[in-house]
């Protein structure tokens, strides 16, 4: 493999960010210790915009002054980033499937509305309780039908762009580096 192909493989995988402390990667707000504190929303802003453009195989840089710098407590930073990537992966991964199994039971129960309206409508006797039956068992078919396929088809696509990311980065190479 060339120089060129590396630098573009390199350049095509990480993401690089500047740090002046490990309190960058975590909230102001959290006083914990950084096993357990939560990261930055800002650090994650940054985060879902460089690896917007990434493909799988990303190296997470953080550009750290040497004099900072700590083994034991990168070791800890990385294992709460692991940590927390991977939750969220999970999560939105579970939160992805609810709303498509919703979706289909929605789907489902309108499709058995519509089936059970057209069976009280094809009977010739209709009277006035078998007609207010219908009434409501049509309209609410169609909106379950279609409530449904929007579940489906539209709110767990929503939900796609946040799962990548954690998907991206629970799998990411975490590295400190001087600068």
């Amino acid at each position: 493999m060339e120089i060129d192909e590396k630098n573009k493989l390199l350049k095509d995988s990480e993401i690089g960010l500047w740090i002046d402390t490990y309190d960058d990667i975590f909230s102001d707000f959290d006083p914990r210790e950084y096993s357990e504190r939560a990261l930055s929303q800002d650090f994650l802003e940054e985060a879902k915009r460089a690896s917007r453009d990434k493909k799988e195989g990303i190296q997470l840089v953080f550009l750290a002054p040497k004099h900072i710098r700590n083994s034991g407590t990168e070791s800890i930073v990385k294992k709460r980033l692991k940590d927390h990537f991977k939750k969220h992966s999970v999560e939105f991964k579970k939160d992805k499937m609810k709303t498509i199994r919703e979706g289909l039971i929605f789907f489902i129960l309108g499709i058995l509305f519509m089936v059970a309206a057209t069976f009280v409508i094809a009977g010739q006797n209709m009277g006035f309780l078998i007609t207010l039956l219908s009434v409501f068992l049509e309209p609410g078919g169609w909106f379950l039908f279609w409530q449904g396929l929007d579940l489906i088809i539209f709110r767990a696509r929503e939900k796609a762009p946040e799962l990548e990311f954690y998907k991206k980065m629970s799998r990411a190479e975490i590295i400190f580096k001087d600068y």
